[in-house]
């Protein structure tokens, strides 16, 4: 495995950590954390910046930092849609998986971002088909991005 492989392998390592730190905190707390999320999106967006420099290919970085435009203001447009939906955490997240699944290339960012909403739905109508949920019930979302994202970067 060449360094470029390695550095990867460890990055994805990492986000599967901070990813699995994620999916706790919002599942017990509802919350998606700045101080996790903010730093994360910083380090991936150099981290791009330097994968870009040090192949001499910008394509990657280019696709990435539309994708990151892309999911992150579909979100932000649900936010604004949705009176007590999606919070800023999941805006700021979506950002973070944008970034990473059009790195990986456009059929992982389409794959990520939808089964995010399909597995997330599945879980909520199972919820309401046991009645341990209504349709007020509040579900934490990040979790069902964060699998989702795994998804998108296993097809893409």
């Amino acid at each position: 495995m060449d360094p470029r492989q390695s550095l990867v392998v460890l990055v994805h390592l990492a986000l599967i950590g901070i990813g699995g730190w994620l999916v706790v905190i919002d599942a017990r707390t509802h919350r998606l954390p700045d101080r996790i999320v903010l730093p994360t999106l910083a380090a991936l967006l150099v981290l791009a910046a330097v994968d870009a420099v040090s192949t001499g290919e910008g394509v990657a970085l280019i696709r990435a930092l539309i994708g990151m435009l892309i999911l992150g203001g579909f979100y932000v447009a649900l936010r604004l849609l949705s009176r007590d939906g999606l919070g800023g955490g999941d805006v700021k997240l979506a950002a973070v998986i944008g970034l990473v699944l059009a790195w990986h290339g456009w059929t992982a960012l389409a794959v990520g971002a939808a089964s995010a909403f399909v597995l997330g739905a599945v879980h909520a109508l199972v919820l309401l088909a046991l009645r341990r949920a209504d349709r007020t019930t509040r579900i934490a979302f990040g979790p069902w991005m964060i699998l989702g994202a795994v998804i998108g970067v296993g097809v893409g």
